[in-house]
């Protein structure tokens, strides 16, 4: 159940990045690549996971995870001033620090990224404890 509800984390994560770029025609930074670089490749792994259940599931997703959290961590710091321009990978005709979309005032994109991330981390590890103790 808990490797099923990572997958659908990373189908929203999937879904709603497409969907933000797609519909919304929000053109994706540097950052949100590498975002997705990272999250794309869970929902194949997560569902291959599935069936049948493979218990190292969490082996190699998990780093996938971790990885993806970082970027978009450094992403939402962008977001909010803390990193200078200097450090920004992104370039001057499409800006990492752009905010496009703010939900309720507070909630990013690079932050929807950081919950749908640290859900599937913290997920991964409750399986992890309840199958390697």
């Amino acid at each position: 159940m808990l490797i099923f509800t990572c997958w659908l984390i990373a189908m929203a994560a999937l879904f709603g990045s497409l969907f933000f770029s797609e519909v919304m025609d929000f053109k994706p930074c540097i950052l949100c690549w590498y975002q997705r670089i990272f999250i794309y490749p869970l929902t194949v792994l997560f569902f291959v996971g599935m069936f049948p259940l493979d218990r190292s599931v969490v082996r190699y997703t998990l780093p996938l995870a971790v990885i993806g959290l970082g970027f978009a961590i450094y992403h939402y710091l962008l977001y909010l001033g803390y990193i200078p321009e200097s450090l920004q990978p992104c370039s001057e005709d499409l800006s990492c620090a752009e905010v496009n979309l703010e939900l309720m005032g507070f909630v990013t994109i690079p932050m929807l990224s950081i919950f749908s991330y640290s859900a599937i981390i913290i997920l991964l590890l409750i399986f992890r404890k309840r199958f390697y103790q």
